[in-house]
């Protein structure tokens, strides 16, 4: 499956690493969990992993794109890490589709993300 989640922190932090390309049904699994763990917990601290990601096809953007407009106040902080130029784009170009605080970090430093969203 292109996207793996694991909860840390108690569920208070959804790890997600998504790789190869995402399709629509890839959200079947994602957005019931992570509304189970809002429901739970409230604001959650999100590390998207996108080491080893493609990208979407079309139907999977458009659940992309309803799901940040669903979960726009959701998410507290939200640490995206990546390997290319376009996924630091990525972290940007989200901003205006959430109330998080969203840094990018480079793969090599996916621990400095980690401690990041540990942070009071």
């Amino acid at each position: 499956m292109p996207i793996n989640l694991s909860e840390e922190n108690g569920g208070k932090m959804l790890a997600v690493h998504v790789s190869g390309k995402l399709v629509k049904a890839d959200y079947e699994h994602f957005v019931p969990e992570f509304e189970r763990l809002v429901r739970l917990h409230g604001k959650l601290r999100v590390l998207f992993d996108m080491t080893g990601f493609h990208g979407w096809t079309a139907g999977a953007l458009w659940e992309d794109t309803k799901f940040a407009m669903h979960h726009f106040s959701d998410i507290d902080r939200l640490a995206v890490v990546g390997e290319k130029k376009w996924q630091e784009g990525m972290a940007a170009f989200c901003k205006p589709f959430t109330k998080a605080t969203i840094r990018y970090f480079d793969h090599a430093d996916a621990a400095e993300a980690r401690k990041w969203l540990a942070e009071a």
